[in-house]
């Protein structure tokens, strides 16, 4: 009954949904294969390897699950590698992080027959999905075709699982998570979220938090770096990654404060969502700084000023400058982005009371000393002067903030011995010669 009752919910608003996805410029690329057309194809011939199928949304999940890719891929080089993403940023990201390990495509919408013909034309081997990404008609179709699906990183946010647990449609999701072979959470409180929506119990394990897993860098400073992104020599960084509107206003009355007493240091506002930047420009321009675009430097200034990030793959790199880091989506309701990003460098981190999507991650960082909740505008001038006035203190905070990250590790290789589980051997490649060699998994005209 709930897949006829959603599949006709899903007709009815077909037209709005492809009206909305076609008017968006960001939302095209792709647009054929969201679709269900120009899917990429599975191997021929008796050499043909099975499909392991990851699907991460944007760039947050892909980041995410690069560890586990590559991981996989090392113990199982007998599977061939698919990741989907939704967005554009997601597939730069899987172009630089897993290029030459595996191929990119656009995940298919939930439309029956989208997600019949991804299937169809792949026949995963295995599918893997990041964070809650459920959609029913992937999960109900892989099913049919008897394709184990797992949740990895999972998380259910207050909202999310609010929403999802109205007693009306509870059954509707039991029936969506019935599907899975495997649930392997952040956290308990996810692990009893999931369950109280309809996971059974024996399938869902709490593994941890994959992102802590991310490859620890070298926290020497890049002074070629530093220049790329403006920087003089003797001037210091507050670097806000991940900004919303509504709190880039905070940070620059903030920034304003701190600017008088500190005119060596220098604002770095890094938007979510990079369309968004002539918008915090015009902001920038009104309130009277004086704004410099990455995109657009041409010559190093002095002073105070704001410099917006307005290019792709740089940010997880140039916190690593910062003495001081803000990560933004936390002033605002929207949840919270990646505090572990700063963290990694041995960068303190500031960040505000919205954090539901890193619940756990700012607990960690707020009860060990090496992040910092603000609320608003006087919070984040009394950090931000504590920490440029006190650098020994600073410095101390901000190795704290990265030994979280290293105390916590561990989900990844919980994570890949959970998937093991599921996989089913790949067959032996013949040793004689075939007539006809495999082509390469890429989309068809």
């Amino acid at each position: 009954m709930w897949k006829l009752l959603y599949n006709i919910g899903l007709l009815i608003a077909a037209p709005v949904v492809i009206g909305v996805l076609w008017a968006k410029p960001r939302c095209r690329p792709g647009f054929s294969q969201r679709m269900g057309w120009r899917l990429p194809a599975a191997e021929n011939g008796q050499t043909a390897r099975p499909v392991i199928w990851v699907h991460a949304v944007s760039l947050g999940e892909v980041v995410a699950v690069t560890p586990l890719v590559k991981a996989l891929h090392q113990r199982h080089p007998e599977f061939r590698y698919l990741v989907s993403t939704v967005t554009e940023t997601g597939r730069e990201a899987v172009e630089q992080r897993l290029g030459g390990m595996t191929e990119h495509c656009y995940a298919p919408l939930d439309f029956p027959w989208a997600v019949a013909r991804m299937v169809g034309r792949v026949k995963p081997a295995l599918y893997l999905f990041v964070e809650t990404e459920l959609w029913p008609n992937l999960l109900w179709t892989l099913r049919e075709h008897g394709v184990p699906s797992v949740l990895v990183n999972g998380r259910l946010s207050s909202r999310s699982f609010g929403r999802q647990n109205i007693l009306g449609i509870r059954s509707f999701w039991r029936s969506v998570l019935a599907t899975l072979a495997l649930c392997l959470m952040q956290s308990d409180r996810d692990r009893q979220r999931i369950v109280t929506l309809g996971a059974e119990p024996e399938r869902v394990q709490v593994t941890g938090n994959i992102k802590f897993d991310q490859p620890l860098p070298s926290v020497q400073p890049d002074e070629s770096q530093r220049r790329s992104l403006g920087l003089n020599e003797h001037e210091q960084l507050i670097l806000a990654g991940s900004t919303h509107a509504g709190e880039e206003e905070l940070l620059v009355s903030a920034y304003e404060i701190i600017a008088k007493s500190f005119p060596s240091m220098v604002l770095m506002l890094a938007p979510r969502h990079i369309e968004r930047a002539d918008q915090v420009e015009r902001m920038l321009q009104a309130a009277g700084f004086v704004v410099q675009r990455k995109s657009r430097l041409q010559e190093t200034l002095t002073g105070p000023r704001v410099i917006i990030l307005d290019t792709r793959g740089e940010l997880s790199r140039a916190y690593r400058e910062a003495v001081v880091a803000y990560v933004g989506g936390t002033l605002v309701p929207v949840g919270g982005h990646n505090l572990l990003e700063p963290a990694v460098w041995g960068t303190p981190v500031m960040f505000g009371p919205y954090t539901d999507h890193c619940a756990e991650i700012a607990t960690l960082l707020s009860e060990s000393g090496g992040g910092r909740r603000v609320m608003g505008v006087e919070d984040l001038v009394v950090s931000i002067d504590e920490w440029i006035r006190q650098p020994d203190r600073r410095n101390r905070d901000g190795q704290v903030a990265r030994q979280v990250v290293c105390d916590n590790q561990g989900a990844l290789m919980r994570s890949v011995e959970q998937i093991e589980r599921c996989l089913r051997p790949a067959p032996l490649r013949p040793t004689h010669s075939v007539k006809k060699e495999a082509g390469p998994l890429v989309a068809k005209p």
